[in-house]
């Protein structure tokens, strides 16, 4: 078995540089009955949405399984866990507190800092309230304002106990694939949706970061986007403005405002219909000084121009691709990592999500995730020649920690670096788990 190895003169072997896992509170949580009903408890109700037909009422059974999840993950040697609190489970529907849930990330907080493993909490990963969407959820200007409220709330309970803090979750995705595809929760199909949901949970990031500087001043706080570096099918002009066009409805359209407080030029060129309502004062409040920000990076996007849109997403070029058919293409983190910092000035920059799913099989109580290991390992080191390119990386999260539900794709896929039987809930470490285990614990300043 090939292991996962660091150099010793490897940036990544710094002492300031963290290593960790990463879920989500809906993926692996379960307790379905001690939290409001979410936007994504509604969407698996709907025929077709969900391709098992499955949803995450039990999941990973998390909520009572915690303890041995955290001395789990205490033993794979990580310097930090990044988990997310789910909205409705610390808040009820006459905006008191569920003090029940709030104790149970307290509880949890407590046993991390015991085991002195840095809690990354991320505060919005898609698991809106149900009776927030029935308000409209992020299309209506009020959410921010209610997420605000929540982070308020959450931040004053969890006092000194949380390194970092993250407002949302990749807001492209609750955006694009939730109000203008429909492939995500809550299902809405309508291009004239997108962007206005996009502008609103922007908008909740700067309301919330405000709270944070307030309620947890010493705290690294930021947000987590994904991104796919975009790449042009052809050298022909119009594949190239067609990869660019991409890139900024995509990817600039969420960090530019972020980090210079406008949206990028595409703006200009949208029907007046498309285009967000942007009120006085919403761009300054969305571009907050941040201490961070987190890269969730899975593969490239190729594109080539089409009439319709004025570009259309290309099948993958090669053949090395994870079970979701996604490419396995290191090089563009380090493209991305470097375009970025040339574009921007940009905070610190840390990895919060990277990783595969693969077409894992138990054999004889083991999972061989060979092909898992060489994705960490390629990764790591397109991250080691970034660094070295001059970007200020700071950490690396491995997505996910366990085997959960995998939204529109339900259990059918595993990106988990520990196998969970969901009859039985056993967990079992795949071998990538271990070479990740062995990697940290052969770490020089350790």
């Amino acid at each position: 078995m090939t292991s996962l190895k660091l150099k010793s003169d490897s940036p990544l072997n710094s002492p300031r540089f963290t290593f960790g896992v990463a879920t989500s509170s809906y993926q692996i949580e379960g307790g379905r009955d001690s939290r409001l009903e979410t936007i994504w408890d509604k969407f698996c109700e709907g025929e077709g949405n969900i391709s098992d037909g499955s949803n995450g009422d039990v999941a990973c059974e998390h909520i009572k399984l915690w303890q041995q999840d955290v001395q789990m993950i205490a033993k794979l040697g990580v310097d930090a866990y990044r988990f997310s609190v789910a909205w409705g489970r610390v808040m009820n529907l006459d905006g008191s507190i569920n003090k029940q849930g709030l104790n149970f990330y307290i509880a949890l907080l407590k046993k991390l800092e015991e085991l002195n493993i840095k809690a990354f909490v991320t505060l919005y990963h898609w698991d809106l309230p149900q009776y927030l969407e029935e308000k409209g959820g992020w299309l209506n200007r009020d959410t921010a304002f209610e997420f605000a409220n929540y982070v308020d709330v959450v931040s004053q309970a969890f006092g000194d106990r949380v390194y970092s803090y993250a407002t949302l979750n990749e807001p492209w995705c609750s955006a694009y694939l939730g109000y203008e595809t429909g492939i995500h929760a809550p299902g809405l199909k309508n291009k004239q949706f997108g962007k206005q949901a996009a502008h609103h949970l922007l908008l909740a990031h700067g309301l919330a970061m405000k709270v944070l500087e307030k309620n947890s001043p010493n705290s690294k706080n930021g947000i987590v986007l994904n991104f796919s570096p975009c790449y042009a099918a052809s050298t022909s002009e119009q594949d190239v403005g067609a990869a660019r066009l991409a890139d900024e409805h995509f990817n600039q359209w969420y960090i530019k405002p972020l980090l210079e407080g406008c949206y990028p030029d595409v703006i200009n060129d949208m029907p007046d219909i498309h285009k967000p309502i942007i009120e006085s004062g919403d761009m300054g409040i969305i571009c907050q000084p941040i201490d961070y920000i987190g890269v969730n990076y899975y593969s490239r996007a190729i594109y080539q121009y089409c009439d319709e849109e004025g570009f259309k997403l290309q099948a993958p070029q090669t053949m090395s691709l994870t079970d979701m058919g996604w490419e396995i293409y290191p090089a563009g983190l380090y493209k991305l990592l470097t375009d970025l910092n040339r574009c921007y000035k940009l905070p610190e920059v840390i990895i919060t999500e990277n990783g595969a799913a693969m077409k894992d099989k138990l054999v004889e109580g083991k999972i061989d995730d060979q092909d898992r290991i060489n994705y960490i390992q390629t990764h790591l080191a397109a991250i080691e020649q970034a660094i070295d390119s001059g970007v200020d990386v700071r950490g690396y999260f491995a997505w996910s920690l366990m085997d959960n539900f995998e939204w529109a794709e339900g259990y059918e896929k595993r990106f988990g670096i520990v196998y969970v039987d969901y009859q039985t809930q056993k967990r079992t470490l795949k071998q990538s788990a271990k070479a990740y285990r062995d990697m940290l614990r052969g770490r020089s300043h350790k």
